[in-house]
């Protein structure tokens, strides 16, 4: 089944840009990132940008983002993937990140939501300018390897 990605979440102040792979099948009928409470992803920016406040509008989730100056978009702009896991992502169309390097030239890091959006951004034959990149343990409930301390840590050593 072919499923479709979101626009970025970005704006000319964005240092920091946090890729994932392609939104899961509960954010894209919700039309939201990350939006499966079992993801950790927004549990983890409130505890690091939001003193643990949970916010529950999609719209304040992310305004903290994108005032601490860290965007949102996924490597893929659409696959054929049967249910919500990575592995099971074929035809991979690639969003256009060399557009968006120009658009932004204020990014500094890419930090990948995971090993998917990472090698799959890799494989990508694209001129960039130099910046940090960095790939992250997901935040997906499919990843259990850590615990959501590990997690944290991990995050927010990377994005403060």
């Amino acid at each position: 089944m072919k499923k479709s990605g979101f626009p970025p979440i970005i704006d000319q102040n964005t240092e920091i840009l946090i890729l994932g792979s392609l939104p899961s099948d509960l954010s894209i009928k919700a039309g939201e990132y990350y939006a499966n409470p079992q993801n950790q992803f927004w549990k983890i920016i409130f505890a690091i940008f939001n003193n643990n406040l949970t916010l529950t509008k999609y719209s304040e989730k992310t305004d903290l983002l994108l005032k601490n100056k860290i965007g949102l978009w996924d490597v893929m702009t659409e696959a054929d993937r049967v249910g919500s896991l990575d592995s099971n992502i074929k035809n991979a169309e690639l969003n256009d990140f060399s557009g968006l390097f120009e658009t932004y030239p204020n990014l500094k890091k890419l930090a990948f939501n995971g090993e998917k959006s990472f090698s799959t951004f890799m494989k990508m034959k694209i001129s960039m300018p130099q910046m940090e990149l960095i790939t992250l343990t997901s935040t997906s409930p499919a990843n259990a390897r850590k615990s959501l301390q590990q997690k944290l840590r991990e995050w927010e050593i990377s994005l403060k």
